[in-house]
């Protein structure tokens, strides 16, 4: 059990259920069901996520992390039942929100709350995706790894929108 990212107590309260689709890089999908949490202390309730789903996105953590690992070519990665357009926002997603995922990882080891070295990170002269790995490994799974403390203490930025028309 981790803390309540708004209170810091570990009580939590199984509330419920929910389910939850998450596709497969071979066109599948697995259906999960997600524990819902309410904190004894402050009352928020959380969602139990597990490793291999992304916040807010479809495709299993494992396909996403794929497009990321940067092929020559994204013809590399003709193999996944995705369209190339899907490819390129997940990319696009990744690269822009890396240096702010980065930005909260070191925050929660200054804190105290993960064991990691943060020495080097600021060095922008590698790649994020190298920094990235100094701090969650780079064997398979790493998107996980990076996913997993972030969505847990709340800094986990949705890039979900809805246009919404003033005409009525």
């Amino acid at each position: 059990m981790i803390p309540c990212p708004a209170c810091d107590a570990v009580a939590y309260q199984v509330i419920g259920s929910r389910r939850r689709k998450g596709k497969t890089g071979d066109g599948g999908e697995r259906i999960y069901s997600i524990r819902r949490l309410r904190c004894q202390k402050c009352k928020v309730i959380h969602h139990e996520l597990p490793d291999c789903l992304v916040p807010y996105k479809r495709y299993e953590a494992e396909v996403i992390e794929a497009t990321i690992e940067e092929p020559a070519d994204l013809a590399d990665l003709s193999d996944l039942p995705v369209e190339q357009s899907t490819l390129l926002r997940w990319r696009d997603w990744f690269f822009t929100l890396a240096e702010h995922w980065l930005s909260f990882l070191r925050s929660l080891a200054r804190q105290g709350r993960m064991n990691l070295s943060v020495n080097g990170l600021s060095d922008r002269s590698q790649p994020v995706r190298q920094r990235i790995g100094q701090l969650v490994g780079d064997a398979g799974g790493w998107l996980a790894r990076l996913v997993r403390p972030l969505a847990n203490h709340h800094y986990w930025l949705h890039t979900r929108s809805a246009c919404l028309s003033g005409r009525g």
